[in-house]
């Protein structure tokens, strides 16, 4: 595959441009304001599979938004790699804080990336990286070098929990059949040092409501007698880490897996700079469960967070009232071994019982998934390592995320295949979060990066 990075250089330009018309399609799948652009890019994503040269492409009606199937099959006797993805994006709020508009894409110069990067929504989670799949199958199927059968499945829903994803996939066995699952919807330590996913956190997703009184009351007349719902919740919230920051919720810990001090040691060999970490998220200090550092706390122990919480008046001047409800929303990140539903209940078994006599508490999950971990020793595993190796000049390094992606597990239950994690973001490219991008040198490497893990995994697997 010499010919792979001259390719690249001569079709640039077009693939930048061809993703910039991707990215300027509002794809928020949160909000049904976008329901129609949501569903104009997955019409924009199966035509970009027929140009890339799938025989097969076809848009798979769901109980919520469509889903993306493509397949080239060249030979039914050679290994199937299935490709996931997702076209949707999360919202673009606070949109203020944005320095251009999150859909209106445009290129700039960074520290990082001085040969620019692509600020928008969706840049790098998922479109961009999605998209360098797409790129490479061209390649792959103009140059005659595909070495095996690809599928795709491009769904539009991974921003709200996939619900529609498990019901395609569980009726769906036979077409989606394959022998390695390749996703790239995560990130690598620096475009100096590739790394791959091995192993990803599991979720609870949960919103609590407190309520109080049966109206909104008089601070002065009503204060003091009678329990305020946002007093009563951030005390709640508040009890739900002891002074170590350790998770109070009972049996909580029960089935986390202890690392060895040797699995410990290997992940610390990771490069990792806390002056540069808090450096770059301006803060004087980090802070999570004490007896773990940084790169622990976030990868391979669970957490508990509020994502939100409001009530009672936020307008511009004063209003004196006691709310009768307060709200929060809360994540909870689990390691392999912790089932979310099982957390699910623990969670709203001990918020449940912590209330105070004068409240009353209604706990709704809204969405979760497993966690994952996939063997370093394996093919797929190997070819990402060999291909990595190869456009960067290093070896990969394994680490564990601390991101969740429900799917993974779910992939593994109802196809029976492992997934190898290829991504090639970064974590200052802000996804989620306003000015997200994605660099035009990451794109492209995993344009030239990706058809190599195809020839690896067919040597290795004869």
């Amino acid at each position: 595959m010499e010919n792979i990075k001259s390719y690249v250089q001569q079709h640039k330009d077009r693939f930048i441009n061809e993703l910039i018309e991707l990215l300027k399609i509002p794809s928020v799948s949160a909000d049904t304001a976008y329901s129609q652009d949501v569903i104009d890019t997955a019409e924009a994503v199966k035509e970009s599979l027929s140009q890339a040269g799938c025989d097969l492409v076809e848009i798979c009606d769901t109980p919520g938004y469509p889903i993306i199937y493509g397949e080239k099959i060249i030979d039914p006797n050679l290994p199937t790699v299935l490709v996931y993805g997702h076209y949707d994006v999360q919202p673009p709020d606070p949109l203020e804080l944005w320095t251009s508009p999150p859909f209106e894409p445009v290129i700039k110069t960074t520290e990082i990336h001085p040969e620019g990067a692509i600020f928008a929504r969706g840049a790098c989670d998922d479109k961009g990286q999605m998209f360098m799949h797409v790129k490479a199958l061209e390649y792959m199927v103009r140059n005659n070098e595909l070495p095996c059968n690809v599928k795709f499945m491009i769904e539009g829903e991974e921003e709200v929990g996939s619900a529609s994803l498990a019901w395609f996939v569980e009726r769906n066995q036979e077409k989606l059949k394959n022998d390695v699952i390749l996703i790239s919807d995560t990130g690598m330590i620096s475009n100096q040092q590739p790394s791959i996913t091995t192993g990803l956190r599991g979720l609870s997703y949960v919103e609590v409501e407190v309520t109080g009184p049966n109206r909104d009351l008089h601070s002065g007349l009503y204060g003091g007698a009678v329990a305020n719902p946002i007093n009563i919740l951030a005390k709640m919230i508040a009890s739900l880490h002891d002074e170590d920051n350790h998770i109070t919720i009972p049996g909580f810990y029960d089935k986390v897996q202890e690392l060895s001090a040797e699995e410990r040691a290997e992940m610390a060999k990771a490069p990792f700079s806390l002056e540069k970490y808090k450096n770059a998220l301006n803060i004087a200090d980090v802070y999570g469960e004490k007896g773990y550092v940084t790169n622990e706390r976030n990868s391979i122990r669970p957490t508990l967070d509020v994502n939100g919480i409001w009530g009672g008046y936020t307008g511009e001047g004063a209003k004196t009232v006691i709310a009768s409800k307060a709200f929060a929303k809360i994540s909870m990140r689990l390691v392999p071994n912790q089932d979310w539903e099982e957390i699910t209940a623990l969670f709203t078994k001990h918020f449940t019982s912590i209330a105070p006599a004068g409240v009353t508490v209604k706990v709704t999950p809204h969405h979760g998934g497993q966690g994952y971990v996939t063997p370093i020793d394996s093919i797929g595993y190997q070819a990402a390592n060999k291909a990595y190796t190869e456009t960067f000049g290093v070896p990969a390094i394994p680490v564990r995320s601390g991101g969740s992606i429900p799917i993974v597990a779910l992939f593994e239950k109802e196809l029976k295949s492992k997934t190898i994690l290829m991504g090639f973001g970064l974590d200052s490219d802000a996804i989620h979060s306003p000015n997200e991008h994605f660099g035009i040198f990451n794109y492209l490497k995993g344009i030239e990066t990706i058809p190599l893990f195809y020839k690896y995994f067919v040597e290795l697997s004869k």
